[in-house]
């Protein structure tokens, strides 16, 4: 198990190479979560992740035999992008396996660092049992994205920057996948300052960190789909749980819906992008998962790796959510000028028109009538409700589409 001494070493070893992530305090979600909330913004350092804190000092541990026969490693995207930019950088080969599925933006990212990307398995668990074998058949050194004790001190040097950034620190909420950066930050926690309160949250779909602590030794869970797949690991690592059980006070799960409500929070109140996996922290606070309230608390934002054609979705139907996008179905009079006098109607209710869909033969439609879809942009669900009426007292008949 990782000491307080193992995480001062990595911070001294990495500090040349490694940013201090800002942790600025955020007025508007300390009110909505009911906490004084700080961001820890591990989204900000080079490949967008907290990952390259545990890949570089691992990789610094390397002695030159091992250099010169290369790494190896596998990961759903962010610690695959910090072991092949810190390799690069130190002049070490990398081959890298990332799940079939792993988003765009990632896969290119890994390889503009210079590593040699492998395309492997539907999860992560099926691209690491590959990486392994090639370890073996190829005498590489193996790197793992979470149980490794030199990646999980790398990671603990967040806890020892909070502590030094927000004065009077009572809490930390902490993604969790495989536990690596759970692990590190609460060892430099509680080793640090007994009394800060340390919260893990995991994705509802693969509470694997959860189901250990329970059985009290990692439990291989079935795979699930999740949107935070940067924490979509199916079994905790050994050296983390030995770590969460010892330090960490609770563990709290969150779904999809949850987490991307959150990173459309971060990305409108913030001006901060956080991927799944970075935003889970700051949804189980938002949503009161936790059982703490009004307290000084850190949520650390891990990632901002986020595909952007998801991006697209979740803003979208977070729009649709908080009453800002309506859609409603409409039958109309197929004559000249229906249309026009629906269009003048909504304009009138002051709601702009995104989209129009009109149809003579689908939805039910009567002859002598056709159906129009119409999304709208508003000003939340009151304008919402004002336009609804408003349509019904000029006459027309909708469904509200959901």
């Amino acid at each position: 198990m990782i000491t307080l001494e193992d995480i001062r070493a990595a911070r001294l070893r990495c500090q040349a190479s490694i940013r201090r992530t800002p942790a600025p305090y955020s007025d508007t979600l300390s009110r909505e979560a009911g906490n004084t909330l700080f961001l820890k913004l591990d989204n900000m350092n080079v490949t967008g992740s907290f990952k390259e804190r545990g890949a570089l000092n691992r990789l610094l541990l390397l002695s030159e035999e091992e250099r010169a026969r290369g790494v190896i490693t596998a990961s759903a995207g962010n610690h695959a992008q910090a072991v092949a930019y810190h390799a690069s950088r130190i002049g070490v080969r990398a081959e890298i396996l990332m799940p079939m599925f792993t988003p765009l933006t990632k896969v290119t990212a890994t390889q503009a660092w210079g590593a040699t990307v492998i395309l492997f398995g539907e999860n992560f668990d099926e691209a690491l049992a590959e990486a392994r074998r090639r370890e073996r058949a190829e005498g590489k050194i193996f790197v793992h994205s979470f149980d490794d004790d030199g990646v999980i001190a790398g990671q603990g040097v967040i806890g020892l920057e909070l502590l030094e950034q927000i004065p009077d620190l009572e809490a930390v909420v902490v993604p969790i996948g495989g536990g690596g950066l759970i692990g590190g930050v609460a060892c430099a926690l509680k080793e640090s300052r007994p009394g800060v309160r340390v919260v893990g949250v995991q994705t509802q779909a693969l509470p694997s960190m959860q189901a250990a602590v329970t059985a009290h030794h990692p439990v291989m869970l079935p795979p699930a789909p999740t949107i935070a797949d940067g924490i979509a690991v199916r079994q905790a690592g050994v050296r983390n749980l030995d770590l969460v059980e010892k330090y960490v006070d609770e563990l709290v799960t969150v779904d999809d819906e949850e987490i991307a409500a959150a990173i459309l929070r971060l990305l409108e109140r913030q001006k901060t992008l956080a991927e799944g996996a970075g935003a889970a922290g700051v949804a189980a606070l938002l949503q009161r998962k936790t059982s703490m309230q009004g307290k000084r608390t850190a949520a650390v934002i891990g990632g901002g790796n986020i595909d952007v054609t998801l991006l697209s979705r979740i803003i979208e139907r977070g729009l649709v959510k908080d009453g800002r996008l309506v859609r409603v179905r409409i039958p109309l009079l197929d004559h000249p000028g229906a249309l026009q006098k629906l269009t003048a109607a909504i304009a009138s209710a002051h709601a702009n028109i995104v989209q129009v869909v009109h149809d003579r033969a689908y939805f039910g439609a009567h002859l002598g009538e056709g159906i129009v879809d119409i999304t709208m942009e508003t000003r939340g669900p009151g304008h919402v409700e004002e336009l609804l009426a408003s349509l019904k007292q000029a006459g027309y008949r909708l469904e509200q589409v959901r």
